[in-house]
């Protein structure tokens, strides 16, 4: 296991990190090819939407995952979370922006849609509690903040759970793909909480 672990950290550190840029934001390409030529269903709009908003969640627990993996199993990714999270952010923004400018169009429409309809309100505040973690993505912002930079990302945090709950509102009915999503959402988090250790006679 000790030898695997030592590979898998060896190989993490020979990759550039303007590849995992790369291959996080493949499928972006794709998924628009597939909504031009029908790989998207009936409706390519609301399934490019829907596809994008999976990948941003999927991305969102990758980025979850680093810590604990490097905690529990000494895997060290930490050099590729940054990527991770504006992969993430930059997914966000897509299924927003097809939201907005393909699927309501309308811009009345829009600030009543986040106002009346719950999964909207609440997929609106991940977007925005992203926002700050996106600008501040930088050496420079890590320096100027200091400590307040590791309280800021915690936002991180927020903003994954609201994305699940998004998911778990926007299907209709119970479905278990979105109580998965959340379930390991939750699971990622409670592994990141500090346990106190137990005191034995």
């Amino acid at each position: 296991m000790a030898a695997m672990v030592n590979q898998i950290n060896g190989a993490a550190r020979r990759i550039p990190t303007w590849v995992v840029y790369i291959v996080l934001l493949l499928p972006v390409p794709f998924l628009v090819y597939q909504g031009f030529t029908g790989g998207l269903g009936r409706d390519p709009v609301k399934g490019l939407e829907h596809e994008l908003g999976q990948w941003a969640l999927k991305l969102i627990i990758a980025g979850l995952a680093i810590t604990p993996l490097r905690r529990f199993a000494g895997v060290n990714l930490i050099r590729f979370r940054r990527a991770v999270g504006l992969a993430t952010f930059s997914y966000v923004c897509l299924h927003f922006a097809v939201w907005l400018f393909l699927d309501v169009q309308i811009w009345s429409q829009i600030w009543a849609d986040i106002v009346k309809r719950p999964y909207v309100t609440i997929g609106f505040a991940a977007f925005v509690a992203m926002i700050p973690l996106a600008l501040t993505s930088n050496n420079w912002s890590i320096r100027k903040l200091g400590p307040a930079w590791r309280k800021l990302h915690k936002l991180t945090y927020l903003a994954a759970v609201l994305g699940g709950v998004h998911y778990i509102w926007l299907v209709k009915g119970i479905q278990i793909e979105p109580l998965v999503y959340m379930s390991i959402i939750v699971g990622l988090l409670a592994l990141r909480l500090r346990w106190p250790k137990r005191v034995t006679a």
